[in-house]
């Protein structure tokens, strides 16, 4: 009765281990500035932000840096994507303006190691992103 236990236990203990879930990662775009789809660069600027906000969570600012330097190319991007959804025409530009000057200063706080400016900074970018959304 008692290997049963032992045994159970360890099996319990061995069901219970569980590996992360392999994050997918983001293909680089081109240095030079083609049209992408908006939706797609909403995905990217969502899961760069998403990258960011864990990375500064474990004090990883080097993945802090990397996600704002990748925002800041996304930024650029969106302002010449394609299927802009209509309600986002007209102030395109501004968001993706703020968004990439949003991204240069996680960058900057990063690289000086500021968590607080850098927790500060994330939550406007996290708030921006949402705001260029595709549904409301």
């Amino acid at each position: 009765m008692r290997k049963v236990f032992v045994l159970g236990g360890f099996f319990l203990t061995l069901a219970s281990c569980q590996m992360a879930e392999p994050r997918a990662s983001l293909t680089p775009l081109p240095e030079k500035v083609t049209p992408l789809p908006y939706g797609q660069l909403l995905t990217r600027a969502r899961a760069q932000a998403t990258r960011a906000t864990e990375a500064l969570f474990v004090d990883n600012f080097a993945d802090v840096e990397s996600a704002a330097r990748g925002l800041e190319q996304t930024a650029e991007y969106l302002l010449k994507a394609e299927d802009v959804p209509a309600k986002h025409k007209d102030t395109l530009a501004t968001m993706a303006a703020d968004l990439g000057k949003l991204a240069k200063e996680l960058r900057e706080a990063a690289s000086s190691k500021d968590a607080e400016k850098a927790n500060e900074i994330l939550g406007r970018i996290n708030a921006k992103v949402r705001s260029l959304r595709l549904a409301d």
